[in-house]
């Protein structure tokens, strides 16, 4: 009877996450694949290449870099809980505004080892060093956990991947709403390589990977539908990293943008938009963390720190 029932409560959340996605309306084309089809190739050579900032002349106090233009713009006030408001509308306008954001690209494996997970994460940064600590976010709560949080809940370890563009499209795949129990691994051709400290194994194609060990779990309460859990905080500390040796520095503190690999230049490291946009990182630009000193050297410094006094 058990098992029925556990089989029933899969079906269930698996039928409710299906709802879920469908609610939510992602993709923007009706015709996607005509769409796709009307843009340019890709660009093989472009690669990663330095900027100057917009206005390498900006002076203490100056504000904006537009001139005063966006002062001259108004704001529209949204209650993220109005009346009639649905949940899916606060998604879609928090990760279309939040952007970029990392890609957490978790590979799991239950504490029986008996079924391993791939899935994507863009819920994800990290918020410390010393312990590496990274915190990356799902839908839904542990009672009717997904795979990945599944798999967390119960064996406590897992590895973040970073993804990079030469397997992205393998990545993407691994989002697919697969049953549990089925292996992003074999439907992604993504390849597995050991890690030391945790059992699930890391993606043998990224660059940087990291094994971690669950430190907390948070759930937290739905105000859309009181009683749910309509999400899960996992904080989890790295224990180890994995960087390509072709991307590293001698010191080991360092992955170069510019590295060369597969005869293409940059890390290429892949950002979450919004819907189902992604970010492609190619340009940069560098600008120096201020010393409160230069204020003394700027020529309004007295006006500078008479404002600055004042709450």
């Amino acid at each position: 009877m058990g098992s029925v029932n556990g089989k029933d409560a899969a079906t269930a959340a698996l039928a409710e996450r299906t709802a879920h996605e469908s609610s939510i309306k992602r993709n923007p084309h009706p015709d996607f694949k005509g769409v796709e089809n009307s843009r340019p190739d890709w660009e093989e050579n472009a690669s990663w290449h330095y900027t100057k900032t917009r206005q390498p002349g900006w002076k203490w106090g100056q504000g904006g870099n537009d001139g005063g233009a966006s002062l001259e713009k108004s704001h529209v006030e949204i209650d993220p809980h109005e009346p009639g408001r649905p949940p899916a509308f606060n998604y879609k306008l928090l990760i279309s505004a939040i952007i970029p954001r990392p890609i957490g690209f978790l590979s799991t494996l239950s504490a029986d080892g008996t079924s391993s997970n791939l899935a994507p994460f863009s819920y994800t940064n990290m918020v410390n060093h010393d312990p590496p600590i990274f915190a990356i976010g799902i839908t839904g709560g542990i009672a009717n956990a997904k795979d990945t949080l599944a798999n967390i809940a119960s064996s406590k370890e897992c590895v973040l991947n970073i993804i990079s563009e030469h397997f992205v499209e393998a990545a993407n795949s691994t989002s697919v709403n697969a049953p549990y129990g089925t292996s992003e691994w074999g439907l992604s051709g993504l390849h597995q390589a050991p890690s030391t400290h945790v059992k699930p194994a890391r993606v043998k194609e990224a660059i940087f990977s990291v094994e971690c060990k669950l430190m907390e779990l948070k759930e937290f309460d739905s105000r859309a539908n009181p009683g749910k859990k309509s999400g899960t905080l996992m904080l989890l500390e790295g224990v180890n990293f994995w960087a390509r040796d072709d991307a590293i520095n001698d010191e080991k503190n360092i992955i170069d943008p510019e590295a060369r690999y597969f005869g293409l230049s940059s890390f290429r490291i892949k950002s979450r938009l919004g819907g189902v946009t992604y970010g492609r990182l190619t340009e940069g630009f560098e600008i120096l963390r201020p010393d409160f000193s230069s204020v003394n050297e700027a020529e309004n410094s007295r006006e500078l720190l008479e404002k600055a006094s004042k709450p």
